[in-house]
């Protein structure tokens, strides 16, 4: 088995495949040995366990997830990789290369396909530049995954992981809390990758909830209001609502104080469930 986490092996690999790391692709190689055994563990998974990867790079993370896992399928977008992956986990009969972009392909369907009657994890090392989107489409899509354990750049895993009401909060904490119930695990810093980037990473968990946290009539409606509340951070929700929805900023006033708010609070004062009795508020006939 190749030490994937020796510089000169992966050079070698790479120089013996022609294959240049793309900055296009923010890949950025794990070398500290610790790391992602300590991912795995902390995902829990087991031999009955299905797991989703999401940009597997030259397999380091794939092999300890395949050590542990009944089925690994890693959805990987860069065409010149798999002529190195068939090397590195060519021990392996437990893992599947989907040449496909996560952000394209049908999710759903793969799990159904690929993991009949098991549980199903993600596990990844997410691009940092396309963190958000991953996370809400594996959301969004209420697919049948227990939980996601990924590493992201550390300042994005603090807003994801910042409870809802609290100063650090954003639109996609909110997002997040709504769908699953997520941690912030441990700091990965930049001297643990190849090549090393210029910020520390964090390893996150998200449980997905079997139900979302509050109940809402529109789920759209109430997640645009989040994002409109957010859309001028410094400003009032009722400012920034009123300004990004085109919405009259006495209207929003009363219906923050219809809904027992002040109307002077900050987007991020509020729980998700004050953002609920608002868009309920907003959404009332008047009169």
């Amino acid at each position: 088995m190749p030490n994937l986490t020796d510089l000169s092996t992966i050079r070698d690999l790479c120089a013996r495949h022609d294959f240049a790391l793309s900055k296009g692709f923010g890949q950025n190689f794990i070398v500290n040995p610790g790391v992602c055994p300590k991912i795995v563990e902390a995902a829990g998974i087991d031999g009955g366990w299905g797991v989703l990867e999401i940009g597997p790079g030259i397999g380091v993370l794939t092999k300890e997830l395949a050590l542990r896992a009944k089925k690994v399928v890693a959805v990987e977008v860069d065409k010149r990789l798999p002529p190195l992956l068939e090397e590195t986990l060519a021990e392996f009969d437990n893992v599947e290369i989907v040449l496909q972009d996560i952000l394209k392909v049908d999710i759903a369907g793969l799990i159904r396909e690929k993991f009949p009657g098991m549980p199903v994890a993600v596990c990844a090392n997410l691009p940092y530049y396309i963190t958000s989107p991953i996370l809400m489409r594996l959301l969004e899509e209420k697919l049948p995954i227990r939980h996601i354990t990924v590493m992201v750049q550390k300042e994005a895993a603090q807003r994801i992981t910042a409870a809802p009401g609290s100063r650090e909060a954003g639109a996609i904490s909110y997002a997040v809390a709504y769908y699953a119930k997520p941690r912030l695990l441990f700091s990965v810093q930049p001297g643990s990758f190849y090549p090393p980037p210029k910020v520390t990473s964090a390893v996150i968990q998200l449980e997905v909830r079997e139900t979302p946290a509050v109940e809402t009539q529109d789920e759209a409606g109430f997640f645009r209001l989040i994002r409109a509340a957010f859309s001028q951070r410094r400003k009032t929700a009722a400012n920034s609502v009123s300004s990004a929805l085109g919405v009259p900023k006495a209207a929003v006033t009363a219906a923050l104080e219809a809904a027992g708010l002040p109307a002077t609070a900050r987007p991020e004062q509020l729980t998700l469930e004050d953002f609920c009795r608002l868009q309920q508020q907003m959404a009332a006939p008047e009169g």
